[in-house]
């Protein structure tokens, strides 16, 4: 285990701002054109009095709460009783099947769980163990009605507030996070208080969130929450500097529910950054853009436009993170008035390792400098980015060999591969799994080659792929600016840029072919995981007995039939 005993007490800041702020409004929840409003004051009085319902079901100390549901009010209450009662949340993505619900249960060693904002509860709670207890939480129009074990107003309203929560030491385990498991089976991250005590120290050192301290702050909330990145982010920034958090109602009212809140901090993951910047180009082609924003009055109007209609127009603070971002993706959203900072980081590390600062952007590729406290170096024989740091979890709950392989010598091994510049800059070049070997022998490293098409909008989502073939080929989902081409003008962009590409390329990287598939890689087929990181191995799973043939293929781009 990677961190020592510590029997300090955990420092919850919430209290405070339950009393400071007990009428300001903090949890903010969009129904249709109207928002609901809890006041601090609100959330703590039913926290508390979930608090003592769960006390009062005599579940074994430390007993693990699972949750399940999309984000919503209910959710961060939940969280906040489970605190309270002295309890470890294990939260879930929302949509997970009855089988992996079943699995994750079992091996979590579940003692009770909430179940929400879920669409397909009827499929799902045939995983839930017989006699496990339930609390559901209120029904959401266009979510499962889940009439299961005890209903949320129903239970809270037994109960008298806690009026002495129970006090956490920095060695009590907080959460165990299962992982959206890009290469196998999710691994239970267990961390605990003093890991998520420690990711203050970034807020406080270097303030990368822009937050205000006197609790202005106003955070939007629609990345899973049981994703360490959200929950470090937006959960416990709130908690710890006060503020607001909004919801997103659902994927179709996304866009609307964001411009509505306008938040002071904005992150998201880089196929939203995809998508909004499609978005702009669907409605303003690149080549008239450019013209625009060469005009300087009309170039100033038009970026604040901008900010104002994706939802940023009072955002301090624009973060990346939860997956790569390609530096001409955040090259073009510097053109058009708008500076994302980069984060890395794990569940293994709380999220924190480096990032790159929004203003900077002569290290083109680089995801930035480690944060505080944080010491991070390379392995010299596989290129493997090693890191420490107080924000480390204590391990894999019950797989300690597995840990042992990850953390050796107070070290957390990545798995990501990559190179640290003579400025202490650091480079991710792929990941050490996602390395595959083509017929010839040569090591592919996919992320190196997909930097070269990184830059198309006409593409939403790439991969390469070719494991077993002569020379690798590369997979591509077409975007609505892709589309709007038409084929045969999205065909010939297409060839030309592979031409371009394969003459920058040595022998055995050259792309034989480009494939447009005709479907979209999402969390229901399986293809990306729930933060929208394409799942590899899925990805090759789906597609591998085509790939003789489009390698065979004298086509340089092909449409998947």
């Amino acid at each position: 285990m990677s961190n020592t005993s510590n029997d300090k007490l955990f420092d919850f800041k919430f209290y405070e701002w339950e009393k400071r702020f007990k009428d300001k409004p903090f949890l903010r929840q969009p129904f249709g054109d109207s928002w609901e409003e809890y006041s601090w004051g609100e959330v703590g009085q039913m926290a508390r009095k979930l608090a003592t319902g769960l006390k009062s079901l005599g579940l074994r100390e430390n007993a693990h709460i699972g949750l399940i549901s999309k984000n919503c009010r209910e959710w961060i209450i939940a969280d906040l009783a489970i605190v309270m009662a002295g309890y470890i949340s294990v939260p879930f993505f929302p949509t997970l099947n009855a089988k992996e619900i079943n699995t994750l249960l079992t091996f979590g060693d579940v003692d009770l769980l909430f179940a929400g904002k879920v669409e397909d509860w009827e499929e799902q709670k045939e995983g839930v163990p017989e006699g496990m207890p339930i609390i559901s939480f209120p029904h959401y129009k266009g979510y499962s009605k889940i009439t299961e074990g005890h209903q949320w107003f129903d239970f809270i309203d037994k109960y008298e507030p806690l009026q002495t929560p129970h006090q956490h030491k920095l060695s009590d385990t907080w959460t165990i996070i299962f992982t959206s498991g890009t290469t196998g089976n999710p691994k239970g991250v267990v961390l605990d208080y003093l890991a998520n005590s420690k990711t203050a120290v970034l807020t406080l050192e270097s303030n990368p969130l822009k937050v205000d301290f006197d609790g202005e702050n106003d955070f939007f909330s629609y990345l899973p929450l049981n994703h360490i990145a959200e929950r470090i982010v937006v959960e416990y920034a709130v908690f710890r500097f006060g503020g607001t958090i909004s919801f997103a109602e659902s994927l179709d009212t996304f866009a609307q529910n964001l411009q509505d809140t306008q938040p002071t901090v904005f992150f998201a993951v880089p196929r939203i950054w995809t998508k909004f910047q499609t978005g702009i180009l669907a409605k303003i082609p690149q080549e008239k853009l450019n013209k625009l924003l060469k005009i300087p009055i009309l170039s100033t109007l038009l970026k604040r436009k901008f900010k104002k209609a994706l939802g940023l127009g009072r955002a301090r603070a624009i973060v990346s993170g939860a997956a790569p971002m390609l530096e001409s993706q955040r090259t073009w959203f510097r053109k058009i008035g708008i500076g994302i900072t980069n984060g890395y980081g794990m569940t293994e590390n709380c999220a924190i390792t480096t990032q790159l600062d929004a203003r900077i952007s002569n290290k083109p590729g680089s995801v930035g400098i480690p944060q505080p406290e944080v010491n991070i170096k390379t392995d010299p024989e596989s290129g493997e980015i090693l890191m420490q740091g107080p924000f480390m979890m204590k391990g894999y709950y019950k797989q300690p060999e597995l840990t042992n392989e990850v953390i050796k010598n107070g070290w957390l091994h990545t798995g990501d591969q990559g190179y640290i510049d003579d400025d202490g800059f650091l480079f991710i070049t792929g990941r050490v799994k996602d390395m595959f070997k083509t017929s010839k022998g040569k090591y592919i490293e996919p992320l190196l080659l997909e930097a070269y098409f990184a830059d198309i909008v006409e593409l939403e989502q790439i991969c390469v792929a070719g494991l077993g073939l002569p020379q690798p080929i590369l997979l591509g989902v077409a975007s609505e600016v892709g589309k709007a081409k038409g084929n045969d003008a999205l065909e010939a962009m297409l060839a030309n840029r592979l031409d371009e590409v394969n003459a920058q390329l040595s022998g055995y990287k050259k792309i034989a072919t480009i494939i447009v598939t005709k479907d979209e890689w999402t969390v229901d087929n399986g293809l990306t995981t729930p933060t929208l990181k394409i799942k590899r191995n899925q990805v090759d799973k789906k597609y591998q007995t085509n790939f003789q043939d489009w390698y065979a293929s004298d086509q340089k781009v092909i449409f998947e039939a």
